[in-house]
């Protein structure tokens, strides 16, 4: 891995980032991007961007067809698990089997692993789904443009959960990526902070910071550390807290 070289961010890291969360065909020189490792991680936010971007064409054609509010949501949170694989909703639903459904460490990150959904990543799955369509409904009823710095903050706020804990199990794709340094981690809320304010959506950075913390304080006890799994469940726990803040203040 490239943790120890001379840090510094670079254009190629973009479309680099968003091959990594996404299933947008860009090209990827994939010797390079597994040189650079954990550098490319400050522009995790970048990703939201884009789909924060195709998320609010979706909610404006939603609007102008005057479709009911709450299906405009759905068609939301789906285009955008679509987009990205569902990578995301898997580390959910894995992390919430795991964490919940086991008693050990060792028992917890074998759960994990599983490709099995047990009831409570089921259950997690369908509450965190209704919720967000929910909100994004709500939220199109008064705003747009926030969608964005929420899709921004929420993919932000993992970068400093793989910066400060370790990797828990040493195989999978957060073990492949690396972990960033703090510069990389402050470069990441940097751009999503600035983003999520010029988008009206400033309250995100307050939402996903929490919901971050919490995920992680949570990862340590139970597994001590962070698995891509982790990473997952911090990105959709964000993008709740982030709706619900934006929302409440809107």
């Amino acid at each position: 891995m490239s943790n120890n070289d001379t840090w510094r961010p670079q254009w190629a890291d973009i479309p680099a980032a968003i091959g990594l969360l996404s299933r947008i065909p860009v090209r990827v020189d994939e010797t390079w991007a597994k040189e650079r490792g954990p550098h490319q991680c400050w522009a995790f936010g970048l990703v939201g961007l884009v789909l924060g971007l195709m998320s609010s064409m979706y909610a404006w054609i939603g609007l102008a067809l005057d479709l009911n509010t709450l299906v405009v949501g759905l068609l939301i949170v789906a285009s955008v698990a679509f987009v990205s694989g569902a990578m995301h909703q898997d580390g959910l639903a894995d992390t919430l089997d795991g964490v919940w459904g086991g008693w050990s460490r060792v028992q917890r990150l074998e759960i994990m692993k599983d490709s099995h959904i047990g009831a409570y990543g089921v259950l997690g799955l369908v509450i965190m789904v209704g919720l967000q369509a929910a909100l994004y409904g709500q939220l199109i009823q008064q705003t747009i443009l926030p969608i964005v710095g929420i899709m921004v903050m929420s993919r932000a706020v993992m970068v400093p959960v793989m910066a400060i804990l370790p990797n828990a199990r040493g195989s999978g794709l957060s073990s492949q990526i690396g972990r960033p340094k703090i510069g990389t981690a402050w470069l990441a809320m940097g751009l999503g902070s600035i983003l999520a304010i010029a988008t009206g959506a400033w309250a995100a950075i307050l939402g996903a910071s929490i919901a971050a913390i919490i995920v992680a304080l949570i990862a340590n006890q139970k597994i001590k550390g962070q698995t891509g799994d982790i990473l997952g469940a911090t990105q959709q726990i964000a993008e709740l807290t982030s709706l619900l803040f934006v929302v409440a203040i809107s």
